[in-house]
Order: C-alpha cells, then sequence, then structure tokens
C-alpha cells in the first residue's frame, strides 16, 4: 500500500473499531452459559413483553445490579435472588409470540445495550403503583414500569414517575 492509502485505511479502520466498541451503550463482557435465559426471564415476566424499550430497560437494571457489589455477581445469581422479581421467575414457562422479540433484547443487553436514560438505577416496580418512599429517584417510566435509583433524600430531585417514553432503544 501507498503511504497516504495505509493511513487513510489505518483511520478508518480504528473508527470501524470505535463505533464497533461504542454500540450497545455499555461494557460487552463474557457470560454465563445459563445468562441468556436468566435475561429473558427477566424481561419476560417482567415488563409484560410490552415494548422493547421496556426490556432493554429490566435487562439493563439487572446489569446495574451485576455491577454492584450488593447483588449477586451474575444475571443468573441477580435474576433469581428471593423476592426481587416476579414470583416463578426462575420456573414458569415462558413461550408465544413475544419470545423472538424477547431473546433480541436479552442477547442485546447481554452484549453491551443499555437504555440510554437508566444510568445507574437498580430498582424498578409497576408504573401504577406509587410508594410513599422518600429515597426514591426516578430515571424513566416505559414498558409498563417506573425506574428509580435509591438516594438520601436530600438528593431526590424527582420523586415521581416522569411521563412514560417508548421508541428510544436501537432495534425494533
Amino acid at each position: 500500500m501507498k503511504p497516504q492509502r495505509q493511513t487513510t485505511f489505518s483511520i478508518l479502520a480504528g473508527v470501524a473499531l470505535l463505533t464497533l466498541a461504542a454500540c450497545g451503550g455499555g461494557p460487552a463482557r463474557r457470560h454465563a452459559a445459563g445468562d441468556l435465559e436468566c435475561m429473558e426471564r427477566a424481561m419476560y415476566f417482567e415488563s409484560i413483553r410490552s415494548s422493547r424499550d421496556g426490556m432493554i430497560a429490566v435487562g439493563s437494571v439487572v446489569m446495574n445490579r451485576v455491577e454492584s457489589h450488593e447483588f449477586p455477581g451474575s444475571v443468573c445469581g441477580v435474576v433469581g435472588q428471593k423476592n426481587q422479581f416476579a414470583p416463578g421467575v426462575m420456573r414458569r414457562d415462558m413461550g408465544g409470540s413475544a419470545m423472538p422479540m424477547v431473546r433480541e433484547a436479552a442477547l442485546s443487553v447481554l452484549q453491551g445495550e443499555r437504555h440510554p436514560l437508566i444510568g445507574n438505577a437498580q430498582f424498578f416496580h409497576a408504573a401504577t403503583y406509587r410508594a410513599s418512599y422518600n429515597n426514591m429517584h426516578y430515571v424513566l417510566t416505559t414498558g409498563g414500569n417506573a425506574f428509580y435509583e435509591k438516594r438520601r433524600p436530600e438528593y431526590v430531585t424527582r420523586p415521581t414517575p416522569p411521563g412514560a417514553l417508548e421508541g428510544l432503544t436501537g432495534r425494533r
């Protein structure tokens, strides 16, 4: 290759690598064999399979918990933790027409995609539920759930769930 063509090629290759590294919004990492099914289970039973955004947000919370020292360090450990997700999440049957969307969303989160508004949220509840706690800082409502961070009360700037937003995540 001529020097100028080689430099151009090197620059384009570097841009392509940076672009690929930025896809998904989060760091990719190796996952255990059962992580895909566990992620699917969390998304299937918690997002009501209502929207891709809702599933990606649930998956983002799972991954925020995996990265935290306060929760188990694996997807299955987080999803299977007692009283944290839907009753029977690890043993109930999954199926139906939503499964291809659930699988795609679970794979995408495991490959690094995160909901762009989820931030550090590690908690959520049904959007219709109204809690009376003063330490819930809401960041997002999507897919039938309200997502929040637990903060000291004086640092809560959004004490009520925002309006629902859909259509913010990648593939639809």
